[in-house]
Order: C-alpha cells, then structure tokens, then sequence
C-alpha cells in the first residue's frame, strides 16, 4: 500500500523568504494628471493675461532650466542603479531589511546624515537600497535624516547663515525624528505587506 500523502506539505520555500509586494509604478498616475492640469490651467491663465509671447518666454526659460538640470537627473539614475548593482543584497538585507530592528533605523539615520549631494543623489540611493533588500522603516529614516540632519547644507548654509549654536540645537532636537519616522513607517508597512503565514500555502 502506498504511503497516504501528508495533509500540509511543507512550502516549497519559507515564508520567510518571501518577498513581499513592492509597489507598483504606473506611467502615469494621479499625481501627473494634477500637476498636467495645473500647467494646462496656468499656461491658459498667462495666456490671456500676456499672450503667446509672455507663453512663450516662460516655455524658453523652463527649457534652459531642464538643460541644466537633466545631467543632473541622469547622473542620479545611474548612480542609483550602480549601487543597486554593486551592493551585496544579503548583507544590505541584515544591516538594514525588516529584521534589522533598531539597529537597521540607527544606521539609516547615520547614512542620511552623512549622504552628500542633493535630492539628485538621495533619491536615487534611497531607491537603490530598496531595490537591493533596505525596508521601508530603515529607507525612511534615512530620507528624513538626510532631509533634517544633512551636514552638508548644515555646513554650507545654515551655520554661516543662523550660527553655529543654532545648527547644533537645531540637529541634536532632530536626531530622534529620523529614528521614529523609520520604526513608524516600519509599523505601517508590515501591516500594509503582511508576510505569508504558513497557512496561506496550505492545499
């Protein structure tokens, strides 16, 4: 007589191992119908107050302003995309995935605070870390560590500007922002993304 089969087979692979929906970019979505809008509104606005000419100026100053600004753009892409193509996922995924803890959110808001460049360069390395294994909660604390903590702009512009002991207050109130932003938005995404439990592959 052959063996009866087992009720629950095992899953082929752990759920732990399973990676958990990412978001989905459509091409165009309602932010860019909004802001097509928007400009659709303003050019019909500038239109009937200074013509096709005061139109025009505004298109030709905006195309100058694109040329200066898509090198930058595109050396951002890249970068990001070298990153998510030198960095090794498993150690990314230790240092910084959902498991991480409080560990992954410190070294999040280290790496934000210290990340030189603007939003050309922050965004697309934010988004290199999450192609490569780095959560939510950790991806998080890093923005808005680069965002309130980044010493560049602290050095090249607010303690010339607002002082030094100003900057410094200023940074040491920031430092626990970063950390709960992460561990909030950590919170909320693994109850958006839930990890399968085993009973979801039972047949």
């Amino acid at each position: 007589m052959s063996e009866p089969s087992p009720k629950n087979p095992a899953p082929v692979e752990d759920a732990e191992s399973e990676p958990r929906p990412g978001r989905v970019r459509k091409p165009i979505g309602w932010s860019t119908i909004i802001i097509a809008a928007l400009v659709a509104v303003s050019a019909a606005l500038v239109w009937r107050r200074d013509g096709t000419d005061g139109v025009l100026d505004i298109l030709t100053h905006d195309l100058s302003l694109f040329s200066g600004i898509l090198p930058r753009v595109l050396a951002g892409c890249l970068l990001g995309a070298f990153i998510s193509e030198i960095l090794p996922h498993e150690k990314v995924s230790r240092s910084l995935g959902p498991k991480s803890g409080l560990t992954g959110l410190l070294i999040g808001t280290a790496f934000g605070a210290i990340l030189p460049g603007g939003p050309f360069t922050a965004y697309p390395v934010a988004s290199a870390l999450l192609a490569v294994g780095a959560d939510f909660g950790a991806t998080i604390a890093m923005v808005v560590s680069w965002t309130l903590i980044g010493y560049g702009r602290a050095v090249a512009w607010e303690i010339p500007i607002m002082g030094t002991d100003f900057t410094l207050w200023r940074i040491l109130i920031s430092l626990p922002l970063p950390i709960l932003a992460g561990a909030l938005g950590r919170f909320v995404y693994v109850r958006l993304y839930p990890h399968p439990g085993p009973k979801d592959y039972e047949t």
